[in-house]
């Protein structure tokens, strides 16, 4: 018999537990040893069962998701995939938990009992099995991770809005928003650059991941709008369920957002972002954290082609290893570094 993925569901609603059990269930790949209905419990059963992986509801009874994440996080690190509720509320909590270090998370259609979870079985599913895949991975990683220090962003005069003299492109997936943090907040606010991320998130997400990375980050971050001009020391996200190019006017760059069909079954796309970049007449940075699948790879082989510089994290500080290898065993990566040596190799190219 195959190892299958041992999960602990948590969830306060007797019936959300039952119907995720039923759900995971369905691949026999993946088998639940117990349900808790709150963070007391799930902590509790965490640490006596040591699963692969867990799904965690926000909004919890005695102790909440993020208290619990927390605890799980500092006394016994497992990959958590977090169950949230589509609202501003909602999205400000799964941001905060993804920081914590939950490695992904699930946005229920319909609320906090959503009847029609089967909407997004496939995604649960693979969620679930991607993190359990990063269980020896997320211990290592948490036990060692003082790379990030909260902090706010100091206040200042207002940045004078100059055209940047280059251009760093990001693509991250999975594991993306806390390697964001780790990356942006190592970056002074006076480079010469504009930076352009696309993180694989969905529509009402990336503005809170937006306002956290503000807040931690000497650069001016925010979710892309259309028109938005890219100058030195801003850093644009693309938001969820847009692509999001760059084009070039004169001496300046303007975000193009566009709801062009998904790329791969993504949307926002890197390879959109890298390879509008690669049109403009500045020196690039391509940048690939970490993430699932092969997305980014096209769009550094056309940086590549321009003679822009491209980087790649390392497997050792991946949550997923999966974007940066196909871009590695591709070979259109110059530089290959741990997360933590990023942003000094994108200040080296600067």
């Amino acid at each position: 018999m195959f190892n299958q993925h041992r999960v602990v569901v948590v969830d306060d609603s007797t019936f959300m537990r039952n119907f995720i059990c039923d759900i995971l269930h369905r691949d026999d790949k993946i088998k639940v040893v117990a349900t808790a209905v709150n963070g007391i419990d799930a902590v509790e059963k965490i640490k006596l069962l040591k699963p692969d992986a867990v799904t965690l509801d926000i909004e919890m009874p005695e102790m909440d998701g993020l208290t619990a994440l927390r605890i799980i996080m500092r006394d016994c690190p497992t990959p958590v995939v977090m169950l949230s509720n589509m609202t501003r509320l909602g999205a400000n909590a799964t941001v905060e938990a993804l920081e914590i270090g939950a490695v992904d998370f699930v946005a229920k259609p319909s609320g906090n009992i959503s009847l029609d979870l089967d909407k997004i079985q496939d995604e649960l599913i693979l969620k679930v099995k991607i993190a359990a895949h990063a269980y020896h991975r997320i211990s290592r990683l948490q036990s060692a991770d003082e790379s990030f220090k909260d902090a706010c962003r100091p206040d200042g005069p207002a940045r004078p809005a100059i055209p940047p003299r280059k251009i760093v492109a990001i693509g991250t997936s999975t594991g993306g928003p806390k390697a964001l943090q780790t990356v942006l907040s190592r970056l002074p606010g006076n480079i010469p650059a504009g930076i352009a991320i696309v993180q694989h998130m969905p529509a009402g997400f990336t503005r809170s991941l937006a306002e956290r990375l503000n807040s931690i980050s000497e650069l001016e971050v925010s979710e892309a709008c259309d028109g938005d001009e890219l100058l030195m020391g801003r850093v644009l996200l693309a938001p969820g369920d847009s692509h999001m190019k760059i084009r070039q006017t004169g001496d300046r760059f303007y975000i193009k957002l566009s709801d062009e069909p998904p790329v791969g079954g993504l949307r926002p796309c890197v390879d959109k972002l890298m390879e509008s970049v690669a049109e403009c007449s500045v020196p690039i940075v391509g940048v690939l954290l970490t993430g699932m699948g092969q997305d980014g790879v096209k769009g550094l082989k056309r940086i590549k082609s321009v003679k822009g510089y491209t980087i790649a994290e390392d497997e050792s500080t991946c949550i997923v290893y999966g974007m940066p290898r196909a871009a590695v065993e591709n070979r259109c990566v110059d530089r290959v570094a741990p997360l933590h040596f990023i942003s000094d190799e994108i200040l080296n190219q600067l």
